[in-house]
Parts: structure tokens; sequence; C-alpha cells
């Protein structure tokens, strides 16, 4: 929200975006929310893919970081640390017998975005369906958006990965880490996290303008090697 507009779940948009790379471009919209698709980036990156990418004059920026960032709330933990290349980690522990513990681990390139990342689709609960529609979430969520589970299990679909719950946690917090404005070079890694902590991860990077430079392609290697010292 800024300046009095709000739009809703841009989070799978900005993160297919941001996994492929693309940092330049008007998005328009005619309603306050993006629309959910298959509950993943799939319809984003096809399309991406589709029309193809330009590529411009101006020198791409990075955030390289310097020094570690971190936020914690209780046993949830998000935080980027410094690395010489794009690297995530995500863990995820539910008590629920169909998602359990899950960890990935990963360099990120657009390639392994496409191919491990941006199809994972986001996931609830029967119980809390109700909850989120009488407070006007998921407006455009059904049963052919997400991977919908109850008590006992999965309530409408196959998984398209075995781990897709965690990989769909990762795809969230590249897009909410986004907002940060720069592709990070630097290792991001969390920990039983969701958007709330993954927001004031990116607010704390923000703030924190100490802890990184930002430099260009042109400077990135120079600028690696002096980190390294």
């Amino acid at each position: 929200m800024k300046k009095g507009v709000m739009i809703s779940t841009v989070e799978h948009l900005l993160s297919a975006l941001y996994g492929l790379g693309v940092d330049n471009l008007y998005i328009d919209l005619d309603s306050m929310e993006v629309p959910i698709m298959d509950g993943s980036g799939k319809r984003f990156i096809e399309e991406i893919d589709r029309v193809g990418v330009q590529e411009q004059e101006a020198l791409r920026q990075y955030m390289v970081i310097e020094e570690p960032i971190e936020v914690r709330h209780g046993d949830k933990f998000a935080g980027v640390y410094p690395s010489p290349a794009m690297r995530v980690t995500y863990i995820i522990d539910f008590e629920h017998p169909a998602i359990g513990y899950q960890e990935i681990q990963m360099a990120l390139s657009p390639d392994a975005y496409r191919r491990e990342i941006g199809f994972a689709r986001t996931f609830g609960f029967m119980s809390d369906v109700e909850y989120l529609k009488q407070n006007g979430l998921i407006r455009g969520g059904s049963l052919e958006n997400a991977v919908v589970l109850d008590s006992s299990g999965i309530v409408n679909n196959h998984l398209r990965f075995p781990n897709e719950f965690v990989r769909h946690k990762l795809l969230d917090l590249l897009g909410d880490i986004s907002l940060t404005g720069y592709p990070i070079i630097g290792r991001l890694h969390a920990e039983r996290a969701g958007h709330a902590i993954h927001a004031a991860l990116a607010d704390q990077i923000s703030r924190l303008s100490n802890h990184y430079r930002i430099c260009t392609a042109i400077d990135l290697d120079s600028v690696l090697a002096e980190a390294a010292v």
C-alpha cells in the first residue's frame, strides 16, 4: 500500500519477475488484487517467456551483502548473509502429516527458478478458508488454484514436487524480498517464516544500508573481491 492505494497478492508476480531477472517494467491492473492464476508463478513465467525480455542500455544494479542482516519472531527467522553468489535456503516444519519437515537449498538463476521454484503452488488449510473469505482475502481462491489440506491429507490435488510446500514458501520469499528494489548478491535463509517475516527482513535491509553496497555489473567482481579480503 502506498498513498492510500492498496494492491493485494502481489508476491507471485513479483517472485516471477525477480527470479527471471526482469527489473524494469510497468504493470497495469484493473482491480486491487493481482490474479491468483493457478496459485504459482507458472502463468507469469510462461507469458514473460512468450513475449521475451528486452535488454536495455542502463547497467543493472545489484545489492551486495557485506554484513549479516536478520529478523526473528520466536522460532520464525529470516536473514541474508555475505556470499559471492545468489543462494537461498528455506526450511519449514509443519505438524501436518502431508508436510512435516522440508528443506530446500539452491543457487538462484533464471533457469533454476523456472525449473525448481516457479511452478510450486500456494497451499492452505480447509479450516482457514472461511475465515479468510470473511475477511476479504483469497477473493479468487478456489480448489483450482491452491493445494488444500484437511486434517488427514491433501483434499484436491496431486503435488507437482514431493516438497512443493517448501518450494512455494521460497517462491513467496523471493517475491517479498524483491521489495528491496535490487537483485541480492548474498545468501538468503528462512526458517518457519512467512510473509510477515519476509516483509520484516525486506524492511530491515532497507534500513541497514551500511550492511551492503549497491554496485553495477561492471563493479561486481571488484566489490566481491574486496568483501572476500
